[in-house]
């Protein structure tokens, strides 16, 4: 099972990218013209360039299932906290660790990523 679908129950979007070009999100007001628009905060960006709460950590994971290297970890979950990546678990080795803490470097909107709650063993 992908990271994706363990993770938060999606199947693979079709187009889904790991780093899509944000699209433009309508102001909330009422009184806003068409042209009033605001681009979508990085790590809030889904993955098809939509707005999505928890966009960055799905776009970690989509990274992850690209990679055959982290496709078969499943003691491991992903969240974000802001800009954020959250890992929390075990991976089986420190070189895996450092392989899934690169990836999520990699996404565009990662600030950083948090491993205080990943064992390794």
């Amino acid at each position: 099972m992908g990271w994706l679908k363990r993770l938060f129950g999606l199947e693979k979007p079709h187009n889904a990218q790991v780093n899509p070009a944000p699209q433009p999100a309508q102001e909330a007001t009422r009184d806003a013209s068409p042209s009033a628009t605001e681009t979508v905060p990085p790590e809030r960006v889904g993955l098809n360039g939509e707005y999505d709460q928890s966009g960055l950590a799905k776009r970690v994971a989509l990274a992850f299932d690209q990679d055959n290297q982290l496709d078969d970890i499943d003691t491991l979950w992903v969240a974000q906290t802001g800009s954020t990546v959250v890992l929390k678990g075990k991976v089986p080795s420190q070189d895996i660790l450092q392989k899934m803490v690169s990836v999520a470097r990699s996404v565009n909107g990662a600030t950083a990523v948090d491993t205080g709650q990943v064992t390794v063993g």
